[in-house]
């Protein structure tokens, strides 16, 4: 079946590993924009962290899209929404609660790619976090903020044997309310039941009338699993982790070797 549309996570899957995008990588997206497939960002971020990266990719317009805060908003790049999908701040209570009691760095992103936290003692993941995402920073106690303030995600954040002591517990705290899911070693991250990546891009797919089995999906970790289940050709990355190889249909070279051109080159532009 031939290729229409092409998931692709950024970290540590379009970026390489100095959080660069390789020429060959915008290469081989920009042939696949020319074969006529739609390639759309699916990412952790929110839109000002995955903003430089598409305007890189020559990635604009309303008949293009990304998919943002790991599945919570699917919009055009122009900024019309398809999807979209918060949790309230009924919510940051409760995780600022959780973590003040675990003694658990956290932080909540609002829509606008904002990053929040109650912490006072601001944790460096959540620092290089809003770096790297080029968003504002606040320290914010939940009742700073109005009853209707909407989160796009919570992420529990911190050096991996912190958040693997408490990860079972968050899923048993926040599970039968959130999705709970360890999205890099540093970010546990919670968003709307319901919400992944792989919800996203099959909303994104109905939307543009395309089938699963016409759908390519390139990550490297637990979060884009669900995108490896509906898609019809999961990839994952040489870098990737053992379990998003296990899942994934097959593998390609390390995002330092050109791993998403590669991919592309092979099962998308076969012709």
């Amino acid at each position: 079946m031939t290729i229409k549309l092409i998931a692709i996570d950024i970290d540590d899957t379009l970026l390489n590993s100095k959080g660069e995008l390789l020429p060959s990588t915008i290469t081989a997206v920009k042939a696949a924009r020319d074969a006529g497939i739609k390639v759309v960002l699916c990412t952790g971020r929110p839109l000002a962290g995955a903003k430089p990266y598409l305007d890189a990719l020559g990635l604009a317009g309303d008949d293009q899209y990304v998919i943002t805060y790991n599945g919570a908003v699917i919009e055009s790049i122009d900024g019309r929404i398809v999807a979209k999908h918060l949790i309230d701040n009924a919510h940051y209570r409760q995780m600022t609660a959780f973590g003040q009691q675990h003694h658990v760095p956290f932080n909540v992103l609002d829509a606008e790619s904002t990053i929040y936290t109650a912490d006072r003692d601001v944790n460096w993941v959540t620092v290089v976090q809003a770096w790297e995402n080029k968003a504002g920073l606040l320290v914010r106690d939940p009742d700073d903020l109005p009853a209707d303030f909407q989160i796009a995600k919570g992420l529990f954040v911190g050096e991996g044997p912190q958040l693997d002591a408490v990860e079972d517990l968050v899923k048993t705290t926040f599970g039968d309310e959130l999705y709970v899911v360890r999205a890099a070693t540093n970010f546990l991250e919670l968003m709307h039941t319901g919400v992944n990546k792989g919800q996203a891009v099959q909303d994104l797919a109905a939307e543009l009338q395309i089938q699963a089995d016409e759908v390519m999906a390139l990550g490297d970790e637990q979060n884009d699993l669900p995108m490896f289940a509906f898609a019809g050709t999961a990839v994952a990355m040489g870098n990737g982790s053992a379990v998003a190889k296990e899942h994934a249909d097959a593998v390609t070279a390390t995002n330092d070797a050109d791993g998403v051109a590669k991919a592309i080159r092979k099962w998308a532009l076969t012709d």
